[in-house]
């Protein structure tokens, strides 16, 4: 059941500051994550289930937030002043989330706040000038002799024309002079904060910050095998190392892709690229645990089908031995099924001549015994091999372009690269850790007009200037990494992504 957001708002707000670091080990739908983000916390959330992350992930970055105003900006530093009734600070702003937003606040006033207020006077004694002249003017064609306090409050019947104007011109500064003593006293006196009311700047939204999804892929352990006695390494990383044997659970999830894999078949960059499997029938190897046919041209190929754990990473390793035990049964293509590879298995699409296609599964596959089988939608999705040069701008400088992704057409059995069009966005960690990719530079493409699309989605209007600097094939340039490596990441507008490693 979802928590509500006011709920999570109000927890928020009692416990943390702009700037803070929000933690929720169990994310469910991501509330947590987007009321951060909507209040300007940094946020971590976890969970086991990877169907809660997608569905955090889409609502997270399909959403719009409010431009609230930085106290260390100079909109903020001006916007103080405006309150406080001061001359606004010339002290240098850095955007500095943890000062704070420019909030609403509450006058606490006084007697004794009043008292002690000087600029009252000043404000009375330069509205008594403009004041005076208007009441002598205003007694001298009644024939009155009227006190400010005795002024009635609308002008008699009968009055001359003279008088009536003097009344009103009057009273409309006498209103302005309150009003201005008043706005006095409220600068003033002391003044309660609503931190739930910051001010925002209406003419600007604001979406989700570059964020990324890490799971355990990438983490470091020792090769052991099913009885969890360490083996040698060098065989690990060579695939020549056993298959555990299967659970029944395993055995049962392994049945249910593959009666999803008969009916969706497996999809690529292009509909007519699809590998539609003519059938699918098991196979008594230790990683190939299927065969599947299909046609390429007038001419029947045979397919080893792995498929990975339900809850795990397929890595390199196991790529290599799955590539090995598929030339050794003769099968012409191996089909890796699974929801998460590790990093270096980007850089495995063949072993001799059997080409390694790495297929993602869709999340939705974790819920198969309970969603019925239509064989609709794009359960199995192979993105392609990125086409990345990592060029030198100087001795100190690289940069990054992306030409494509090679896809890999089945009725033809070849590998041909195509253009950037179908790359939604890529992404550079110049400085890649080999445990986190953090989004240090992004760039967006996609055929058409997405500086269009994208001020459709958003409602609003996109600096194009700055999108000309976002919309590219080509990096803009940065320092040669501390670690010696970076990592490229190409999404595509299915929201498949590849992850390529490069030492530079």
């Amino acid at each position: 059941m979802e928590t509500a957001p006011s709920v999570v708002e109000r927890c928020i707000l009692l416990t943390t500051d702009p700037g803070d670091l929000v933690l929720d080990p169990t994310c469910g739908s991501g509330t947590t994550a987007y009321v951060a983000e909507q209040w300007g916390r940094r946020w971590i959330t976890v969970d086991t289930s990877r169907v809660a992350l997608a569905l955090a992930r889409a609502r997270i970055m399909g959403a719009r937030y409010p431009w609230y105003l930085l106290a260390d900006s100079p909109e903020g530093q001006q916007k103080e002043a405006e309150i406080a009734q001061r001359p606004s600070s010339e002290m240098p702003t850095g955007g500095d989330i943890r000062q704070g937003f420019v909030y609403e606040r509450v006058p606490h006033i006084t007697l004794k706040s009043i008292a002690n207020n000087a600029e009252i006077d000043v404000i009375w004694e330069e509205w008594q000038q403009k004041l005076e002249p208007l009441r002598e003017t205003l007694n001298g064609a009644l024939g009155e002799s009227w006190e400010e306090w005795e002024i009635p409050r609308k002008p008699g019947e009968g009055w001359p024309a003279d008088a009536t104007a003097a009344h009103a011109a009057w009273w409309e500064a006498r209103i302005e002079r309150q009003k201005e003593v008043d706005a006095s006293i409220a600068a003033k006196a002391d003044h309660e904060y609503l931190f739930d009311k910051p001010y925002e700047d209406k003419a600007r939204i604001r979406v989700a910050g570059p964020f990324t999804v890490e799971s355990l892929s990438p983490h470091r352990v020792l090769a052991v095998d099913q009885d969890d006695e360490l083996v040698d390494t060098l065989e690990a990383a060579e695939g020549r190392r056993a298959a555990p044997e299967r659970s029944p659970d395993e055995t049962a999830f392994a049945e249910i892709i593959l009666d999803n894999l008969r009916t969706a078949g497996v999809q690529q960059a292009w509909k007519e690229d699809r590998i539609e499997f003519s059938s699918i029938i098991g196979w008594p190897g230790h990683h190939i645990c299927a065969e599947g046919r299909y046609e390429e041209g007038d001419r029947q190929q045979r397919a080893g089908i792995l498929i990975g754990p339900e809850f795990g990473t397929v890595s390199r390793p196991d790529l290599v031995a799955a590539a090995r035990e598929a030339g050794e049964a003769g099968f012409d293509v191996l089909i890796a099924c699974a929801f998460n590879f590790d990093a270096h298995s980007a850089e495995f699409d063949r072993m001799g001549r059997v080409p390694v296609l790495k297929a993602r599964m869709n999340a939705d596959l974790h819920m198969a015994g309970d969603l019925k089988n239509t064989g609709k939608g794009n359960l199995f999705v192979i993105f392609g091999e990125p086409d990345i040069d990592v060029e030198d701008v100087d001795d100190d400088n690289l940069q990054v372009r992306i030409n494509g992704v090679d896809v890999f057409h089945p009725n033809t059995g070849e590998v041909h690269s195509d253009g950037p069009d179908d790359i939604a966005c890529w992404f550079i960690d110049t400085d890649y850790n080999e445990e986190s990719f953090f989004v240090r530079h992004a760039y967006f493409l996609g055929a058409g007009d997405p500086y269009k699309a994208l001020k459709t989605t958003l409602k609003a209007e996109i600096d194009r200037e700055a999108w000309d600097t976002l919309n590219s094939d080509t990096s803009r340039p940065f320092p040669r990494p501390a670690s010696g490596r970076i990592a490229v990441k190409v999404i595509n507008h299915l929201g498949d992504e590849v992850m390529k490693v490069f030492g530079v």
